[in-house]
């Protein structure tokens, strides 16, 4: 025999013991399921359900509580006479067929036997409920009747004993107290009738109507009071108050006062006959809609009083200081008119005083239109004190306003007095820095020089013909005196620039003729001489016979400029 058909039938051996012995471990795992649901079966027969089904039926019981037992009194005894024998036959079958080692069958009636078990001990269970249900109803409800009486009683007899606090609502409120007896009387026949289902039913709508009118009552007493004392008064304070009003010459436009509690007296009796049907909603949001209302009467009468002291203290001192800036407007323009003939307002400072002066008029106009209207009893004082509060800091503004124009203008005057001393100042300024240049008598001046003089000269000229003219534009006169005084700056910078150079080039010339021999230093020194006495170009001449003598001396040329600068500083100092 090969070495492969051995392995071969080891497999096969192999094979066929796995296959056996799983035979066995099933065949003996579905007996001990078969055994398990038997028992089970067992004990689907339960004896609690069958003693509440004997309990229940000498109780009598009708209605919706005896067709409900019906009911599962059949789903229970379906359970008892056919689903337990025939659950028994299967399990039979099933053993039967495991002791035939038939597997697969076994597993199919073991899975059916299961499902039909579960259902029937889910309605065992559930029939076991329902009976225990039946059962307590009936003691639930006797103690459930006898707090609810209870509770009813006392509510009466507090309802009888403060029928006052409920006005016209009483009616109603007995009318639903005899409605709740009616209600105790048919749980007391549903019960009779053994129908404990019903009567629950009707002792939770007794539970919630007990409830519902004990907290009702606090908003029918709180109600009735409102409609019947708080808001009466109120709305009769209300109306006196505005008639003696209208006799003190006060007057109100954004609401008929009288109107406005004519239709509250009418709402407050329209919710009266909501209260004594208790549609508590209605008369809630129409309460709360009465209060709102009165309270916003109350306001506006209130806003009046407080107005006129206001109003009647201030009138004559509103006089006082409308006259006041009246005067000051008319003397403020009065007095531009008058600046205007000599200087130029670019700022628009005689328009805007005019249009202040022409505010103040027609404040003037509507404060004698509001005194009229107080003295023939048609001013509203909230208005006018709003009125007059605006217009006294309208008038503190326009005041400053014209304090700062007339300051500016008054700062004309001046300006032009510093304008003229500083265009003497610029012209004796020009001069000395003219004959300093003139004084050092140099080979001549150079162009530009002489171009800078001549527009510092030409642009004090003609700004002092700008002082002379007869309306004089300080703005303009002011920027140009500015730019002239950096002008003047740039001329005397240029004029020390031009005699340095020239003092330096002389003295630069003087040290270089130790060099005389050298040729660099003579060409340099031909140069600078041109550029300094034939083109006036001293600058350059420095610079050309500067560089030179660096290049043959290094560090002659600042040692020179050194000194000079030292020795014009102690000048300066002495």
């Amino acid at each position: 025999m090969s070495s492969g058909l051995s392995i071969l039938i080891i497999v096969l051996l192999i094979a066929i013991i796995v296959a056996i012995a799983t035979v066995v471990i099933l065949n003996k795992y579905f007996n001990h399921q078969i055994a398990e649901l038997d028992a089970l079966t067992d004990e689907l027969k339960n004896l609690s359900v069958e003693e509440d089904i004997k309990r229940l039926k000498k109780m009598e019981l009708a209605g919706k509580s005896l067709e409900t037992f019906k009911r599962w009194q059949k789903v229970y005894q379906k359970v008892d006479t056919k689903d337990v024998g025939e659950l028994k036959h299967i399990l039979e079958q099933a053993a039967g067929l495991n002791a035939k080692f038939n597997l697969i069958k076994t597993h199919q009636l073991i899975k059916e036997a299961t499902e039909l078990l579960q259902t029937n001990q889910d309605n065992v269970e559930h029939s076991k409920q329902i009976f225990t249900n039946l059962l307590e109803a009936n003691r639930d409800n006797q103690k459930h009747y006898a707090a609810l009486s209870k509770d009813y009683q006392q509510l009466r007899k507090q309802i009888l004993s403060q029928s006052f606090n409920y006005g016209n609502a009483i009616d109603q409120i007995e009318e639903d107290l005899a409605t709740l007896e009616s209600d105790f009387q048919t749980v007391k026949n549903l019960s009779g009738e053994g129908d404990h289902e019903e009567a629950k039913k009707v002792l939770i709508k007794i539970d919630t109507k007990l409830s519902s009118l004990k907290a009702d009552l606090p908003k029918v007493e709180k109600f009735d009071q409102e409609l019947k004392n708080v808001f009466p008064d109120q709305l009769n304070e209300l109306s006196n108050t505005y008639r003696q009003m209208i006799k003190d010459k006060y007057k109100i436009e954004e609401i008929d006062v009288l109107e406005e509690i004519k239709n509250l007296r009418e709402l407050v009796d329209n919710t009266k006959k909501d209260l004594n049907k208790l549609a508590l909603t209605t008369v809630e949001k129409n309460n709360k809609e009465i209060s709102t209302r009165i309270d916003s009467l109350y306001d506006i009468l209130t806003k009046e009083f407080k107005a006129r002291p206001f109003v009647d203290n201030n009138q004559d001192k509103i006089v006082q200081i409308l006259s006041h800036v009246a005067n000051a407007s008319n003397q403020l323009v009065a007095k531009l008119e008058h600046v205007d003939q000599s200087y130029e307002l670019t700022h628009g400072e005689l328009a805007e005083a005019r249009q202040l002066k022409s505010q103040v008029n027609r404040m003037n106009t509507d404060f004698d239109v509001d005194c009229q209207k107080i003295a023939d009893g048609n001013g509203v004082y909230s208005q006018i004190e709003n009125k007059w509060l605006t217009m006294l800091n309208n008038l503190k503004e326009i005041e400053k306003t014209e304090k700062r124009l007339s300051g500016d203008v008054d700062g004309l005057f001046d300006a032009e007095k510093i304008a003229n001393d500083s265009i003497i100042h610029f012209k004796q300024e020009i001069s000395l820095i003219y004959r300093k240049v003139e004084r050092r008598q140099l080979p001549g001046k150079p162009e530009s020089f002489i171009q800078m003089y001549t527009l510092v000269l030409n642009e004090v000229k003609h700004t002092d013909n700008e002082l002379n003219q007869v309306r004089i534009n300080m703005e303009k006169i002011s920027s140009e005196l500015i730019q002239i005084q950096e002008d003047i700056k740039r001329l005397k910078k240029e004029a020390d620039e031009i005699l340095n150079s020239a003092d330096l080039v002389e003295l630069t010339m003087q040290y270089s003729n130790k060099y005389i021999s050298n040729p660099g230093i003579k060409r340099a020194r031909k140069e600078a001489y041109d550029l300094y006495q034939n083109k006036y170009e001293y600058k350059e001449a420095l610079d050309i016979i500067a560089t030179a003598l660096e290049k043959v001396e290094p560090g002659s040329y600042q040692r020179i400029e050194k000194e000079y600068y030292s020795e014009q500083e102690e000048d300066e100092e002495e």
